[in-house]
């Protein structure tokens, strides 16, 4: 199995490097990206990922070189800061800059519209969180982002809880 580790929190914060250490201990192959520092911008629905420069994201930052890295890895496993309840914006901003690996292009599966992918590509993802959070929620809506990318939710765990995600991913 091999990993690709999004971390949006700082790369001294101990709980990250905690969980990181924990998650890299249990894979071979893996990477991992701290955002701190890096130019990622909100996605501005301009759907040129998908009419003009199809796969490719208009936005030209920091961003482009993440959206190679899922294709190349197995699993991803984000980390991030919580805000009301929610990932806060660093990490609303890499889930929502996704949309250039699928197509405008949609089809029904069991009553609801799907994306269809512009890679075959199993993405699996799972989420680590800091701060206090509404777990049902975030396992829900991770599950949400998982389907619509044709893959599965690892799920969302306390930051504290690296080994769940790991659980998982075997």
């Amino acid at each position: 199995m091999t990993l690709l580790i999004v971390n949006t929190l700082s790369a001294a914060d101990e709980a990250a490097r905690a969980a990181i250490e924990e998650l890299t201990a249990a894979v071979q192959d893996y990477k991992v990206i701290n955002t701190e520092g890096l130019r990622i911008s909100p996605c501005v629905g301009c759907n040129a990922c998908w009419l003009v420069t199809p796969g490719l994201c208009a936005i030209k930052d920091d961003y482009e070189d993440i959206l190679k890295d899922y294709l190349q890895y197995d699993a991803v496993v984000y980390i991030a800061r919580t805000a009301l309840g929610f990932v806060d914006h660093r990490m609303k901003n890499v889930i929502d800059r996704i949309l250039p690996l699928v197509t405008m292009l949609t089809y029904i599966v069991d009553g609801q519209m799907r994306h269809v992918m512009r890679y075959e590509k199993d993405f699996k993802c799972g989420l680590l969180y800091a701060g206090s959070a509404d777990k049902p929620y975030l396992d829900r809506w991770l599950g949400r982002v998982a389907i619509n990318m044709g893959g599965q939710s690892l799920g969302a765990y306390p930051i504290e809880s690296a080994k769940e995600v790991l659980a998982c991913i075997s």
